[in-house]
């Protein structure tokens, strides 16, 4: 918990009762390597902030799995669509290391939200962050080589090549394994 708290205050410092309320409102789970947060077709009941360990969201197109993107510690994960809307999930979200988050469920969030308006401000905070990922990963694939892409990528986050298998990396870059090879020979 005193990672999550830490993580919120970096973002925005909350009162003692907000966060005395966020302490009430989050609950600890524990996955192991290859269990799923979230499968296609549920319902995301829940934001998530992962503590330790690696996930990965995916979607299966016509019997391939398509890595879209990944966390890591001190990230706010969920299906943010199924989230949002409550609609069932497009995504498979899984776990690639024994992991641990913290969980709050849409409903609890939203009494936050009502009864600590600096909670909806740092929400917003982190759905900016998110956004703005999400832009820059669609810049990327639009107008930059597989080869800028991966060194962007090493430059951002350079422990994912020691925790994160190559096909995966492959998939989210949008390359086969075999280019990525060749890629990283290069450099």
């Amino acid at each position: 918990m005193q990672t999550l708290l830490s993580h919120i205050n970096s973002y925005h410092s909350l009162n003692d009762e907000a966060q005395k309320a966020v302490e009430n409102c989050f609950e600890q789970h524990v996955f192991s390597k290859n269990e799923y947060l979230l499968t296609e077709g549920k319902i995301c009941r829940h934001l998530f902030f992962l503590e330790k360990g690696a996930i990965r969201g995916y979607y299966t197109l016509d019997g391939k799995e398509i890595t879209y993107w990944f966390g890591f510690e001190n990230d706010f994960v969920t299906s943010f669509h199924s989230f949002i809307t409550q609609q069932p999930s497009v995504e498979n979200i899984q776990f690639l290391e024994g992991s641990i988050v913290w969980a709050i469920s849409k409903e609890r969030l939203t009494r936050l939200f009502n009864e600590h308006h600096e909670i909806e401000r740092l929400v917003r905070i982190a759905y900016e962050k998110y956004y703005i990922r999400l832009e820059e990963r669609f810049v990327g694939a639009q107008f930059k080589s597989a080869a800028e892409r991966y060194e962007n990528l090493i430059r951002q986050s350079p422990h994912i090549i020691e925790r994160v298998s190559l096909g995966h990396i492959a998939s989210y870059l949008g390359i086969s394994q075999e280019t990525l090879s060749r890629i990283r020979s290069r450099l």
